[in-house]
């Protein structure tokens, strides 16, 4: 690995790693959000949502300052919309993959070059979010009922085709008979939980060998087992995200939280990998929509 990827590794696995630790007391992981305007990152200059670990590292800088909006850019761009970053505001780093001889633009996309497939490349870019500048004002996002959003959520959950049992106590995903279960909606305080819980559940059965085939059979306290559960809680969280639901947290997964913190300790790349697969597994989820043809593969 390059110098500079795992210096980009390094400072983003760090943010998220400050992130875990200032919430575990109640839980509160970087990715769980009340899906209003934060919940999706945007670029303010194309409008794009950001993807994978650069989802989760602008949710931990949202959730460590607070931010009202998800707007970001760099400090160029927010300079082209006539607006200016305040001195002394701190950025926050995100990261895209290039090609080597490759046109991409500061987003990471392909500006137009056709050539031959070059080496990939990690390059991380300072951006700020519009909490941190002045002469620019977000236009106020128009929510949708909970009425809508309860309906589109089923809706989106049952295009997904994962078999799921309603009924019992527990929670979980059953890979031998690749079957979901989860208790009755009444089981849960609220809304928001209920939805945190089965779009967890089915970002494990993402997993199955016939849909994404990802490691599923490790055990409590392995390395493989902290992997699933991040990519099923982060996952479940950019799929909320885009459904306007809130993200819980769980009580149950301060089990987990050490776990999760030593694998990121022990491999800066861990949570790269986490997040791209927490991504296939959200586009896998998004291209079983109605005319969706969203493509499978992680940024």
């Amino acid at each position: 690995m390059s110098s500079d990827r795992a210096d980009i590794y390094a400072r983003i696995t760090n943010q998220i790693i400050a992130a875990i630790e200032a919430g575990a007391g109640e839980f509160v992981m970087p990715w769980h959000h009340e899906g209003t305007a934060t919940a999706r990152p945007i670029n303010v200059a194309s409008s794009k949502a950001y993807r994978g670990v650069n989802t989760l590292s602008l949710w931990a800088a949202a959730q460590r300052a607070g931010y009202p909006d998800g707007l970001w850019g760099t400090y160029r761009q927010w300079q082209a919309l006539g607006a200016q970053v305040r001195k002394g505001e701190k950025a926050t780093t995100v990261v895209f993959w290039g090609q080597i001889g490759a046109n991409t633009d500061e987003e990471g996309d392909e500006t137009g070059d056709t050539g031959e497939r070059r080496r990939l490349f990690a390059r991380g870019y300072s951006v700020f979010n519009c909490g941190q500048v002045d002469g620019y004002e977000p236009e106020p996002a128009v929510a949708s009922s909970e009425e809508e959003r309860i309906a589109h959520a089923d809706a989106f959950y049952a295009n997904l085709g994962i078999n799921t049992v309603y009924g019992g106590s527990e929670a979980y995903y059953l890979p031998p008979a690749d079957r979901v279960h989860v208790p009755v909606f009444s089981s849960f305080r609220d809304v928001a939980s209920h939805y945190s819980v089965l779009f967890h559940e089915g970002l494990h059965a993402t997993g199955a060998k016939h849909r994404l085939d990802r490691e599923l059979s490790g055990s409590f306290g392995s390395e493989a087992y902290a992997m699933e559960e991040i990519i099923a809680d982060s996952g479940a969280a950019m799929i909320l995200a885009d459904l306007s639901i809130s993200s819980r947290p769980r009580p149950d997964h301060a089990a987990y939280i050490s776990s999760w913190l030593r694998v990121l300790r022990n491999d800066t790349s861990a949570i790269f990998t986490a997040s791209s697969k927490a991504q296939a597994a959200v586009d896998w989820m998004h291209a079983q929509q109605p005319g969706n043809q969203v493509s499978a593969a992680a940024a």
